[in-house]
């Protein structure tokens, strides 16, 4: 019976994504269907911990984050939990061999947002490390299912793209990030003087930061890169549109693709791919 346990613990999972993120639920669904369980499992992992520092204001949040850290560890060392995102969670960490350490990297990046507001460059490439790169290298290990040479071989590129994905979402955010939770990530970024000078220079960051990403994606294995790729593809779609925008509307409303788009994504995403045009 436990099987069935474990059945509602992956919808769980998956439930979570579709609700949070409809870009990222969509490229899950382009990988290999063994793949999308455990990527979902750590969408959700990931999610979770994030909620509790962003939306939580209510609660005594530090706690909170606590309480979900120790049980996290709790989930791993039993290989069970009665969270059924946890349970998830420890499902596909113990069956792809993630390294806790990633974990550990992140956790402490969520830790950070309950303190710190605004980044300097060492803290900000340490929370950059924590909140998206080890999220690609625990992605990168599924990919690869656990081949520790095919990891390694690709560990610099997951971080890469990683890195660029979540800058990008800081600068979708700059003003939610800002007016309602009170933080500025960029280093050395004053948000009253936020101008195109500025702007240019972290896209230019990003920009490098796609560049070896990209690379990454075309030596992932067939079955997981399609759905690399289509998050790639969007990302990229959403930094053209920002790239496009005044410094100052940024900072006045979040940047979206619509849905149309997506889908004309979604269909050239294919053609590239199938065509070996990646």
């Amino acid at each position: 019976m436990k099987q069935l346990f474990d059945t509602l613990s992956h919808d769980m999972s998956a439930l979570t994504t579709k609700k949070y993120s409809t870009s990222f639920s969509l490229g899950i669904h382009f990988l290999n269907k063994d793949l999308q369980a455990p990527i979902h499992a750590i969408y959700g992992f990931v999610r979770f911990a994030d909620e509790i520092v962003d939306s939580f204001h209510a609660y005594e949040k530090k706690e909170l984050l606590q309480e979900f850290k120790a049980e996290t560890y709790k989930a791993l060392e039993r290989g069970i939990s009665l969270n059924p995102i946890l349970n998830s969670f420890q499902w596909a960490v113990n069956k792809y061999q993630i390294d806790p350490e990633l974990i550990e990297i992140f956790l402490q990046s969520m830790e950070m947002d309950l303190e710190t507001t605004h980044y300097e460059q060492k803290v900000y490439e340490q929370y950059i490390l924590g909140s998206a790169e080890v999220v690609g290298l625990m992605c990168l290990k599924v990919f690869v299912r656990g081949n520790e040479d095919h990891y390694l071989s690709l560990k610099d590129s997951a971080m890469k793209l990683g890195s660029a994905f979540q800058k990008i979402n800081f600068l979708r955010d700059l003003n939610a990030d800002y007016y309602q939770l009170g933080r500025t990530y960029f280093p050395e970024m004053n948000f009253e003087l936020f101008d195109r000078a500025m702007k240019t220079k972290i896209e230019q960051e990003i920009e490098l930061d796609f560049k070896a990403g990209y690379e990454g994606i075309k030596l992932l294995p067939k079955d997981a890169r399609f759905g690399v790729y289509m998050a790639y593809r969007y990302y990229i779609k959403l930094f053209h549109k920002i790239q496009k925008t005044d410094a100052e509307i940024i900072l006045g409303k979040r940047i979206r693709i619509r849905d149309n788009k997506k889908v004309r994504l979604l269909f050239t995403s294919y053609l590239r791919h199938n065509l070996n045009l990646l």
